[in-house]
């Protein structure tokens, strides 16, 4: 049963110009538990009177099996949405009702696949941030490979890319290529790709017997990587999607 509650929030900033990080605490004071590439529901009413609510990952990076007490999640910017009001503008204190965990865009104990080809755009990378804990300890495991394909128009726009790129450096076996499709960066990585992240695959060579896929973002993205990802093969159970649609 999901569980109802209110967050006190404690910190926020800017993650790209459209984007906030926002870190949370439940106000009576209990830790949060929760299944890295689970989310939460944020309970609240239009200026009308009408009840709404909006679903956010949660992004908080922990141990990956103990509940925590920093409850993060990223929100994006949409232009007049009653959640970016409420959520923009929330002052340090300020408190907000939510709801869950929910979700099932989680690892699977039962997999046994070499590689996982996580793909992501915008607020949609937000699960694996929380899964990189796991991820560390699979990856410590041996046998196991894990590579995240990020789609964004351009490098401000790779949210905790710069915290992507330092668990690739210190952890073999992990590789993060930033996908812009808008503008390479102004100094360019060696594992930049330019274009969008399903036009990436061919490159990766995807194989039924070899690959889980991990799809989050936006739907057009999430809809073309998972035809994408048929056509080499992949049957439907080893593609997990979620998609992220924006609200009014």
């Amino acid at each position: 049963m999901a569980d109802h509650f209110q967050l006190r929030l404690v910190e926020s900033h800017m993650l790209a110009p459209t984007v906030r990080h926002l870190s949370f605490e439940r106000a009576d004071g209990q830790p949060l538990a929760f299944v890295p590439g689970q989310f939460l529901q944020v309970h609240f009413h239009y200026d009308d009177g009408t009840a709404t609510k909006r679903s956010y990952s949660v992004g908080t990076v922990g141990d990956g099996a103990s509940p925590v007490q920093r409850v993060e999640i990223a929100v994006s910017y949409v232009e007049g949405g009653a959640a970016t009001k409420l959520l923009g503008e929330l002052p340090i204190g300020g408190i907000i009702d939510a709801s869950g965990p929910y979700g099932r865009f989680c690892l699977q104990d039962a997999d046994t696949h070499p590689r996982y080809l996580l793909m992501a755009t915008g607020t949609g990378v937000t699960p694996y941030r929380a899964m990189l804990p796991r991820f560390e300890k699979l990856l410590a495991a041996g046998g196991r490979e894990v590579v995240l394909l990020y789609g964004a128009r351009n490098e401000t726009e790779l949210l905790y890319g710069e915290e992507f790129e330092a668990f690739a450096q210190s952890h073999p076996g992990f590789t993060f290529h930033g996908c812009l499709s808008r503008q390479p960066r102004t100094v360019p990585r060696p594992h930049d790709r330019n274009g969008h992240v399903q036009n990436v695959l061919a490159e990766l060579q995807p194989h039924a017997d070899r690959d889980i896929a991990y799809l989050c973002g936006n739907p057009n993205m999430v809809d073309a990587a998972f035809t994408a990802l048929q056509e080499f093969g992949l049957p439907v159970k080893q593609i997990r999607r979620e998609k992220y649609v924006s609200s009014r």
